[in-house]
C-alpha cells in the first residue's frame, strides 16, 4: 500500500444559478480532482473546492502546491503512515483545501485497499445523514420558492439562510418569509459569512427572536475579538464558528475565548485526519457540531457525509450536503441521490465513488 503517484486535475462545471453570499459568489465549480495511486494499483479520489475569498486558494494554486510540494513529500510513503503524511503536509503553511483533498484521497485508497468504507474506518456510527440545504442571496419570494422545491422534491426540512447584506430589511425579511410560509414544518438557521458588525448582528437576531432560529453562524468578522465575545452573550442560540476555525488550535481559541459555542466541520478544509482531531476536541469541550459545506460537488458532499455519519456527535444535526444540486453536471458515474431528506453514504470500500472518465475528459481544464 505504498503511494506511487499523486495527480491534481483541474476541472470546471457551471452552476445552474450562482451561489451568492456575503463573502463572494460562485458561478462555476472550478475544482480540482485529486487522485492517489498505490503500488497495488488502487486509486483513491477526493475533490478540492478552492475559495479564494475565504482561504486565499485558487484552482491553479492548488494544482501547483500539490504537484510541486505535496506530491514529492508523500510519494513513497505507505497509506498507513497517516501521521507521517500529516506532519509532512503541515510543514507548509496554509493551503487547507489542497491538504484536505490529498488527505481524503489517501483515506479513500486505504479503505479500498483494506476492504472497508471510510465511514467504518473512522467510526461507523450510522450509514446516512439528514440533509440541510443552503439558501443563497435572493429576493424573499425566490428563496421561499427554492425551499419549497427542496422540500417537495427531496424531503429536505432544514435550511441554512445566507444573510449578511442589510440586516434590518432584506435579510430579516427573507427569514420571516420562510417562517411564515412553512410554520414549524422546517428548521431555520442563519449564516452571515462575517457580513454584519457585532451590533448589527445583535439587533438583527433580536428582530428575528420570534422566528425559532436554531443556530447563528459567523455573523460578524472573525478578527472582531471583543465584538464577538459580546455578541455571544447576547444570543440565546449557539453561535457557530466556521471560517474562523480552520485548525484545531483556532477551535480552542474561539471556544475558550468565548467567541463561539458551536463549530462547523468542513472536510473540504480539514480532510478526514484533521476533522477527526476537531471532532474529538469539540466532543471533549462539550460543544455542538454542524457538518458544513464549501459549495462542494458530489464527491466533496460524499466526503462530508462519510465523515458525518462516522460519529454520533456529527450526525446529530442535519449536514449541509445538497448544494451539488445547483450544478449542471458532475464527475460521478453514479450520481448522489437525496431521499426523504437524507443522504446515504456509499456502501463498499473507501468512499464508494467512481469517476466517469468521459465526464472528466469533458470538464478537465489542463
Amino acid at each position: 500500500m505504498k503511494i506511487t503517484q499523486v495527480e491534481a486535475i483541474p476541472f470546471a462545471i457551471p452552476y445552474a444559478k450562482p451561489m451568492k453570499f456575503a463573502s463572494g459568489e460562485v458561478h462555476a465549480a472550478q475544482h480540482v480532482l485529486v487522485r492517489v495511486t498505490t503500488d497495488d494499483g488502487v486509486v483513491g479520489v477526493a475533490e478540492a473546492p478552492p475559495r479564494p475569498f475565504t482561504y486565499g486558494e485558487t484552482q491553479a494554486g492548488i494544482v501547483a502546491v500539490i504537484d510541486t510540494i505535496f506530491a514529492p513529500q508523500v510519494v513513497g510513503l505507505e497509506l498507513m503512515e497517516r501521521e507521517q503524511i500529516h506532519a509532512r503536509l503541515s510543514r507548509t503553511v496554509g493551503n487547507p483545501t489542497a491538504k484536505s483533498a490529498l488527505d481524503m484521497a489517501i483515506w479513500d485508497a486505504m479503505g479500498r485497499s483494506l476492504g472497508y468504507s471510510v465511514t467504518d474506518l473512522l467510526g461507523g456510527f450510522t450509514d446516512r445523514m439528514r440533509v440541510s440545504h443552503m439558501l443563497g442571496f435572493d429576493e424573499p419570494a425566490a428563496m421561499v420558492a427554492e425551499a419549497e422545491r427542496m422540500r417537495d422534491t427531496y424531503g429536505i426540512s432544514t435550511f441554512k439562510v445566507k444573510v449578511g447584506r442589510h440586516p434590518f430589511s432584506l435579510d430579516t425579511a427573507v427569514v420571516r418569509a420562510l417562517r411564515e410560509r412553512f410554520g414549524d414544518e422546517i428548521e431555520l438557521y442563519v449564516d452571515g459569512n462575517r457580513g454584519w458588525s457585532a451590533s448589527e448582528s445583535a439587533r438583527a437576531m433580536k428582530e428575528m427572536a420570534d422566528l425559532g432560529l436554531t443556530l447563528a453562524e459567523e455573523l460578524c468578522p472573525a478578527d472582531d475579538v471583543l465584538g464577538r465575545r459580546w455578541l455571544v452573550t447576547q444570543l440565546d442560540v449557539p453561535f457557530v464558528a466556521d471560517e474562523s476555525v480552520v485548525t484545531p488550535a483556532e477551535v480552542t481559541r474561539e471556544v475558550l475565548g468565548g467567541s463561539a459555542t458551536a463549530i462547523s466541520i468542513k472536510t473540504a478544509r480539514t480532510g478526514f485526519t484533521t476533522s477527526r482531531r476537531v471532532h474529538h476536541l469539540t466532543e471533549g469541550l462539550g460543544i455542538e457540531v454542524v457538518m458544513g459545506n464549501q459549495v462542494d460537488g458530489q464527491l466533496g458532499s460524499l466526503c462530508s457525509a462519510a465523515f458525518g455519519a462516522a460519529f454520533e456527535l456529527t450526525s446529530r444535526r442535519a449536514g449541509e450536503l445538497s448544494n451539488f444540486l445547483d450544478m449542471t453536471d458532475d464527475l460521478l458515474a453514479e450520481p448522489l441521490e437525496i431521499h426523504g431528506g437524507e443522504l446515504a453514504v456509499r456502501t463498499g470500500p473507501g468512499l464508494g465513488a467512481v469517476i466517469d472518465p468521459d465526464k472528466l475528459a469533458r470538464y478537465r481544464q489542463d
